[in-house]
């Protein structure tokens, strides 16, 4: 097993932070149900747990190699964690790196994020987009990163089944096959009137200014969902993870 030092610590604790996470090139899941829904799917850096914890879990562990476990007393877990309750087990894993297959936009539908900043947002969206089928997620470079604690923990493991590509948002909408782009807006017409297709691309805009002026023009579809009954004075505008489930429940029929 591998010793716990103070320096792995520090870096370990440090990837709370975007920077370190970049420079490491690395994340964590943090408990018990995180780290089983993705200790499969990701390059496993680090496995720190208690020894009741690993004792526990011998069978979801037999196959890692114990260069990569440490054993951690549970009174140092809160040294290495984002929670305001230690967990018993942190894995740390490499950052996946995805290349972005812009034809899959005519065989599927694929979510693009424009400007999404608050993490738990983000990470429900990601559940949310995991449970309605989407398996391709657009993010612009000033979306929130979705490999930050709090994300990771608000997508209950659904970040492993989704590829998140930060990219320039307005260059890969102009230059992906033509499909139909489609937005949310005031002035659009009833998501609940319109045929949707099962392929082409779902903008969500921003928590507070919506979607930018550059995406806006992009969109060849605006959708509106209506609020209910029609003329009931109701607030401002929909949280964009709630805004994202009804919209992909609408293009699947529910």
């Amino acid at each position: 097993m591998t010793e716990l030092t103070n320096s792995l610590c520090k870096t370990i604790k440090a990837l709370d932070e975007r920077k370190t996470r970049r420079k490491e090139h690395a994340f964590k899941a943090e408990g018990t149900k995180c780290v089983l829904d993705t200790l499969e799917h990701f390059s496993l850096r680090y496995l720190v747990a208690t020894a009741a914890w690993l004792e526990e879990h011998l069978a979801e562990t037999r196959n890692i190699s114990q260069e990569l476990i440490i054993r951690c007393p549970k009174r140092e877990m809160g040294r290495l964690s984002s929670l305001s309750t230690p967990p018993e087990v942190i894995a740390v894993y490499d950052i996946p790196e995805y290349r972005f297959n812009d034809k899959c936009v005519l065989d599927n539908l694929v979510l693009a994020l424009d400007t999404i900043q608050d993490p738990g947002n983000l990470g429900t969206i990601i559940r949310v987009a995991d449970w309605f089928g989407i398996t391709d997620i657009l993010c612009s470079f000033e979306t929130t990163d979705c490999f930050s604690p709090k994300v990771i923990q608000a997508t209950m493991g659904s970040i492993s089944r989704i590829k998140i590509h930060y990219c320039d948002l307005t260059e890969t909408l102009k230059h992906i096959p033509k499909v139909n782009i489609y937005g949310t807006f005031l002035d659009g017409d009833n998501i609940s009137d319109i045929t949707l297709n099962q392929n082409g691309v779902i903008v969500i805009g921003n928590e507070g200014n919506g979607i930018s002026k550059e995406i806006e023009e992009l969109v060849t579809h605006r959708l509106l969902i209506p609020s209910y009954p029609e003329g009931r004075p109701t607030g401002e505008s929909l949280n964009a993870a709630i805004a994202t489930a009804i919209t992909l429940a609408k293009f699947r029929g529910i």
